[in-house]
């Protein structure tokens, strides 16, 4: 079973540049707030994979990756959904002047993995979270669910060719 960490010191590793290592570990997750529903995620903890190595200079690479699945409505139709989503996520710690290679995740060596793997979850999430990639909606006319009862309404004629219809051709 892996160590559950929502914290991890870099520092303690002790590697040298050019040295890396991969590390199981476990780590909680905060439900989604999205398009104003909440998703909760299937599991207390998740199981995520880091890879980290050390750069010359002092710095580290580091990439994570999990699978986390949510619960929650669908945008379309708002029958339950319970999509899953792969996160492949990449940081760069180079401390220097340069601001842009300094990972918001890592401070005095110690590399915040659950606000890091919060954030890389809620960037794999698509626009909408659905129950299927092919579900329907609801009738934008009556409200039902077009994946149980497929229908259309008939549209009522556009006001703007109403004169048309008394045209007679004899």
């Amino acid at each position: 079973m892996a160590a559950r960490a929502d914290t991890f010191d870099l520092a303690g590793l002790r590697l040298d540049p050019g040295e890396g290592r991969r590390l199981d570990l476990e780590v909680a997750l905060e439900p989604l707030a999205f398009g104003e529903q909440r998703y909760a995620v299937k599991s207390a903890t998740v199981p995520v994979r880091l890879d980290l190595s050390r750069t010359l200079g002092g710095g580290w690479s580091l990439r994570l990756r999990f699978t986390a699945g949510v619960d929650g409505p669908c945008m379309r139709c708002l029958e339950p959904a319970h999509p899953a989503f792969e996160v492949d996520s990449r940081e760069v710690d180079q401390p220097g002047e340069v601001e842009e290679m300094a990972s918001p995740y890592v401070h005095r060596g110690d590399l915040d993995l659950s606000r890091w793997a919060q954030d890389a979850l809620v960037l794999a999430v698509p626009t909408q979270i659905v129950c299927r990639e092919d579900c329907a909606g609801l009738c934008q006319v009556c409200g039902e669910n077009l994946n149980a009862n497929p229908h259309e309404h008939q549209r009522p004629p556009d006001p703007r060719f109403a004169k048309l219809s008394e045209l007679r051709f004899e």
